[in-house]
C-alpha cells in the first residue's frame, strides 16, 4: 500500500510541521494518564484538540493532534476541581451476599439440569436416527450387491 493511502491529513496546515504533533498514546504517557483516559477525553469533550493527522490503515490508525493544544487540554483536565465523589454504597451484610450466591447457584443448577435433559434427549434422538440410517444403508448396499450379482450372472 502506498504512503499516500496510509496518511490522511485532516488539518493540512500542519503538513511539514509534523514535529509539532503528538500521537494520543504518546500524549497519554507525556501527561501521566492511561491511553483510555485520553480516549475518553476525546469522546466526551467537544473542546478536545481536533485530529490533525491519521496514519496507518483500518482499525490500526494512529491519531495525531497538535502537542501544544493537547498539553493545554490535558493541563485543564488534570487541574479541574473534582466535585465531591459519590458516597460509597452501603455495604450489604455478608449473610445477604451468601444467600444471594446460594439462590444464584440454585437457579444455575436448575437451568443446567434442564439443559442437560434436553441435550440428552437430542442425543438419544440423534443416535436412534443414526442407527436407522445405518440399517437403511446396509439394506441398500445389500440390494445393490444382489442386483450387480444378478446382472453379472445374466452376462455369463
Amino acid at each position: 500500500m502506498s504512503e499516500h493511502q496510509a496518511v490522511t491529513w485532516l488539518r493540512p496546515e500542519y503538513k511539514g510541521r509534523e514535529d509539532e504533533l503528538i500521537n494520543l498514546a504518546a500524549g497519554a504517557a507525556l501527561v501521566g494518564v492511561s491511553r483510555s483516559a485520553v480516549s475518553n477525553w476525546a469522546k466526551r469533550h467537544a473542546n478536545f484538540p481536533e485530529i490533525a493527522l491519521l496514519t496507518g490503515i483500518g482499525a490500526r490508525r494512529v491519531k495525531y493532534v497538535p502537542r501544544s493544544e493537547f498539553l493545554d487540554f490535558a493541563r485543564a483536565q488534570l487541574n479541574k476541581k473534582r466535585g465531591p465523589s459519590r458516597p460509597p454504597a452501603p455495604r450489604r451484610p455478608a449473610a445477604t451476599l451468601r444467600a444471594e450466591e446460594v439462590e444464584h447457584s440454585q437457579r444455575q443448577i436448575a437451568r443446567l439440569t434442564d439443559l442437560e435433559a434436553r441435550q440428552a434427549k437430542a442425543l438419544a434422538d440423534t443416535r436412534r436416527a443414526l442407527k436407522e440410517h445405518r440399517a437403511r444403508l446396509q439394506r441398500a448396499q445389500q440390494r445393490l450387491a444382489e442386483e450387480v450379482a444378478a446382472v453379472r450372472r445374466r452376462r455369463l
